[in-house]
């Protein structure tokens, strides 16, 4: 009897990847958005802020953004088998995304606070710095290597 643990095949090692690079991204974001809206984003911003949420823009930016994620970060980490590298992939990604958003806000709204914006570049690259980092590390503790030659 092998005291080796039973591991996922090497085929389910980006679909893990970004399912809990996903779970980890949301779950983080949802407590980020709940804690510092009325702190730093309604005082700040108030003014511009909606009085809902639209889900359906909401969904969309997390779809395309978990996509990006995935291509420019958890792919080529894994592929090379070194899932710290999603760690510094995914600050580049947050904080290139992070910056398009609030840079462009500074450049072009009355108003837009230079202490936001500095804010948000620090959250989205740690944000998708952890989170794709969780989801390299879990994927490559839990999956089996790819056997030569299956191109996996």
């Amino acid at each position: 009897m092998s005291s080796t643990p039973a591991r996922i095949p090497s085929a389910w090692r980006l679909p893990l990847a970004c399912a809990t690079t996903t779970v980890v991204f949301l779950t983080l974001d949802a407590l980020w958005l709940t804690n510092t809206a009325s702190a730093l984003y309604r005082p700040a911003l108030g003014h511009l802020m909606a009085d809902s949420v639209d889900w359906k823009a909401a969904l969309l930016f997390y779809a395309i953004y978990i996509a990006g994620l995935t291509v420019f970060a958890l792919s080529p980490a894994l592929a090379a088998g070194r899932p710290f590298a999603a760690l510094g992939r995914g600050a580049m990604l947050g904080l290139l995304a992070y910056a398009t958003y609030d840079l462009t806000n500074q450049a072009t709204l009355r108003g837009w606070p230079w202490r936001v914006t500095l804010i948000d570049l620090a959250w989205g690259a740690c944000v998708s710095s952890l989170s794709c980092w969780a989801g390299a590390a879990l994927s490559a503790a839990t999956c089996r290597p790819a056997s030569p030659g299956s191109g996996r």
